[in-house]
């Protein structure tokens, strides 16, 4: 089985391990930058699973990333393997318009107080945001603000001041088995944006800068200067080598 010393070495995380919100944010910026959200697997038919047999070896052994029910899943074992505690939510995301469908993972961390990290939703909040907290927080990439609602708590993001959806979830626990259906119908719908079009993206240095490999080109955040290169498809492959590391997978 692999250890969560190998866990730590992946995501070139050192330092003492305490049990503090300083020290769930290093490891959520390390996980950023070094495991990608990507969608390859899927968009190749190469076959997806949910389970930490499956996400922790992809992202520790075969140096890839994944989308939500992969990297947060193997987050949400990587944080209980370290002493925290730890809960996976369901949520149901909004980016889209109205959705009671669950289909995302994230992660309630407790320490003096409730957190909500989330390794698996791109170019997102990149700081631990505390649930139980009234009004706007800053999330490194932003200003993120909880609204409550008799459907569930509500993450929004403000854009122009005004806190605008991207997910809602309720703090029930959950099994990493309980979203092999979401995975399932995610990655099989042929509407989806999921198989649409490949993408790659991670946190560049901690962040916030970032770079996001899409189908047609290369985006690039520095210090907020936004830089975007043309990709042929005949270079795509050695574009994602060049900055994740990653090969294109086979499909199965």
């Amino acid at each position: 089985m692999i250890s969560a010393e190998a866990y730590l070495d992946r995501i070139r995380f050192d330092g003492p391990v305490d049990h503090d919100v300083e020290t769930l944010e290093r490891l959520q910026r390390a996980h950023l930058t070094a495991v990608p959200f990507e969608n390859l697997n899927v968009f190749h038919r190469a076959g997806v699973r949910t389970d930490v047999s499956w996400s922790v070896p992809k992202i520790v052994e075969e140096g890839r990333g994944g989308w939500c029910f992969e990297n947060n899943g193997a987050f949400t074992w990587l944080l209980g393997e370290l002493g925290f505690r730890v809960r996976r939510l369901g949520a149901a995301v909004l980016i889209g318009g109205p959705n009671q469908l669950i289909d995302h993972l994230c992660v309630e961390v407790e320490l003096d107080e409730a957190y909500l990290v989330d390794v698996g939703f791109g170019d997102s909040f990149i700081r631990p945001l505390a649930l139980n907290r009234a009004g706007p927080q800053d999330g490194g990439t932003g200003t993120f603000e909880f609204v409550s609602s008799p459907q569930g708590l509500t993450l929004t993001e403000h854009e122009d001041g005004v806190p605008a959806a991207r997910y809602r979830f309720k703090r029930v626990a959950h099994e990493q088995a309980d979203f092999d259906g979401a995975s399932e119908r995610l990655s099989t719908d042929e509407s989806g944006h999921w198989l649409q079009k490949p993408f790659a993206t991670r946190l560049l240095d901690g962040g916030p800068d970032r770079v996001t490999l899409l189908a047609d080109r290369l985006k690039v955040i520095r210090k907020g200067e936004v830089i975007e290169t043309p990709v042929e498809s005949a270079d795509w492959g050695d574009v994602l080598w060049e900055w994740f590391a990653m090969r294109v997978p086979v499909s199965s």
